[in-house]
């Protein structure tokens, strides 16, 4: 059966867009997604590229499409049916952007090749392919042009690794249609993408859309499949920041794992962001015991490839 492919995009979310198309519960759409520069960011770019790139037109998103029968109060389900790889992605820091923005003021860009297994991101780091959509998002009920950078509770630029094939997005409907868009895939992403950025790449993703009456969901929430979320049998390498302030907590746990691979590994500062920034996991490991509150860094062994890196 041949699926329907999207190719037009948008980069804004706005109810009074005009839907590319009306598609009923269960219908299957193939998205063709452009990657977070909508294609400004070449395989030969330079880091100062970073600096030119027009706000109003990055993460692009393909739709909307407007759902039959759906009204505000429903929810409308997005299952990851299939991701198709492209061949290399690219990492930035982009001044005034990013958890460490005042660390790190000059921009910085990778390109990564990388094939159906893995993300060749430095010589002695290769991360296992993990593709999914950073944004996947229905429109707001406030009238206007809203920005697809941050995410909302009808979704938007969520930025949750675990969206992966397999996995099932729920978003609730504030809108008549809903008007689903989808965009800014990923070749892997660390959780928090600290940096700003994860390996941004253009890829096709297939989704199957469905309608639950009634749902009244008061923000996302998604199922992941079986075997998604995994444990490397190397373990992991981990920091931590300890405070009253979660942010800062944040902060200071990522600073932290950059001074660790800094010193112990003598990996370049900028390089150990991006790596943190794709590979890492910010979690938050206690937030009980007031007045202080324990934010973790978690880098996996596994991706080292030199046992002088894994030892440190």
């Amino acid at each position: 059966m041949k699926i329907k492919t999207i190719h037009d995009v948008h980069h804004c979310f706005d109810h009074a867009l005009e839907p590319q198309e009306t598609i009923s519960s269960g219908d299957t759409r193939r998205f063709d997604i452009l990657d977070a520069s909508g294609g400004l960011i070449t395989r030969h770019s330079q880091a100062d590229a970073l600096t030119r790139l027009p706000a109003g037109e990055l993460n692009p998103v393909c739709g909307p499409l407007y759902m039959e029968d759906a009204e505000p109060g429903d929810v409308i389900e997005v299952e990851l049916v299939d991701f198709e790889p492209g061949q290399w992605g690219w990492t930035g820091l982009i001044p005034g952007f990013g958890l460490l923005a005042d660390d790190f003021t000059s921009p910085w860009l990778k390109v990564s090749e990388y094939d159906s297994e893995s993300v060749y991101f430095d010589e002695d780091i290769v991360i296992p392919f993990r593709p999914f959509a950073g944004t996947i998002g229905l429109a707001p009920a406030e009238p206007g042009q809203h920005s697809i950078v941050p995410p909302r509770i009808c979704g938007g630029n969520l930025d949750i690794r675990d969206l992966v094939k397999g996995a099932r997005l729920y978003l609730p409907v504030q809108v008549k249609g809903g008007l689903l868009s989808i965009g800014d895939t990923h070749a892997c992403q660390g959780d928090g993408e600290v940096c700003g950025t994860a390996v941004e790449t253009r890829m096709a993703a297939t989704a199957t859309l469905r309608l639950h009456k009634a749902g009244n969901i008061p923000a996302p929430m998604f199922d992941m499949p079986p075997g998604a979320s995994s444990e490397e049998d190397a373990g992991f390498l981990v920091t931590t920041g300890v405070g009253p302030d979660l942010m800062q907590g944040a902060r200071d746990a990522v600073r932290f794992m950059i001074d660790r691979l800094h010193r112990q590994a003598g990996m370049d500062e900028q390089l150990a962001y991006a790596l943190c920034s794709v590979a890492g996991r910010l979690r938050v490991s206690e937030i009980v015991d007031q007045p202080n509150w324990v934010v973790s860094f978690y880098m996996p062994r596994s991706i080292f490839r030199s046992k002088s890196l894994r030892a440190i």
